[in-house]
């Protein structure tokens, strides 16, 4: 299974590459395939790449889901 993330573009680096923040944690990421991409915008990232750019809105909604799924879950390494 796959999985793609919203993660917010902080700057914008040379080489079509941008540093994001996802929930704090920074990441080097290629923004090569998606256009007109600016700091503060937030983009769909999967195994290091923008895969296109979402609206703030949508992109909280879908952290809200992320971070509810990974509390129902429970710690990492408990015994279900």
């Amino acid at each position: 299974m796959c999985l793609a993330i919203p993660a917010r573009v902080t700057e914008l680096l040379a080489d079509d590459m941008a540093r994001v923040s996802l929930d704090g944690v920074t990441k080097l990421v290629s923004v090569a395939l998606v256009e007109d991409v600016r700091v503060g915008d937030y983009i769909v990232l999967h195994v290091g790449y923008a895969l296109a750019k979402i609206d703030e809105a949508e992109a909280e909604r879908t952290l809200a889901l992320l971070q509810e799924a990974a509390s129902a879950a429970g710690p990492v390494g408990a015994a279900p």
